[in-house]
């Protein structure tokens, strides 16, 4: 299921704020858990997984407006677009490791730049499809046909 939304400007900066939480909590964790001798990878894991659900519940609530009660097929394309983003992420940290950059916090930025863009795109496009509160009516099945029905249909 792919939304189809259209470009949507507030919704970008709404997601760049809540990655802005997620990113200063999850490199605080990164930085300390370097610090702890951790090492790239369990640093690295330790930090995405600090802000992992904080993320969820901020993206869903505020930045794609998902006030409809906690949906475990939501729950599911998160953690899948979370598992793609963070693969990613961690390929530049392979990257980097494999070129001789061992330990640079530098690094863990690229990545989570990189990460950020792919997770956006998830999300936007198949994590939080549909518009939750801002929509006016919903789509409901009858004797499998779509048709429109006002979401506060008055008796």
């Amino acid at each position: 299921m792919w939304s189809s939304l259209p470009f949507d400007f507030p919704r970008m900066l709404r997601f760049g704020a809540v990655g802005l939480l997620n990113t200063a909590l999850g490199y605080a964790v990164i930085l300390a858990g370097l610090a702890l001798g951790l090492g790239d990878i369990l640093a690295n894991a330790t930090g995405y997984a600090a802000g992992l659900v904080l993320g969820f519940f901020l993206n869903r609530q505020w930045t794609f407006s998902r006030a409809d009660g906690f949906q475990p097929g939501t729950a599911l394309r998160y953690g899948g677009v979370f598992l793609v983003a963070y693969s990613v992420n961690l390929a530049v940290v392979i990257a980097a490791r494999s070129a001789g950059i061992v330990e640079n916090p530098l690094v863990h930025l690229a990545g989570i730049c990189v990460y950020s863009v792919v997770f956006y795109l998830g999300s936007a496009r198949f994590v939080f499809v549909g518009r939750g509160d801002d929509s006016t009516d919903r789509i409901v099945r009858v004797a499998d046909k779509p048709r429109r029905q006002p979401a506060n249909p008055t008796p």
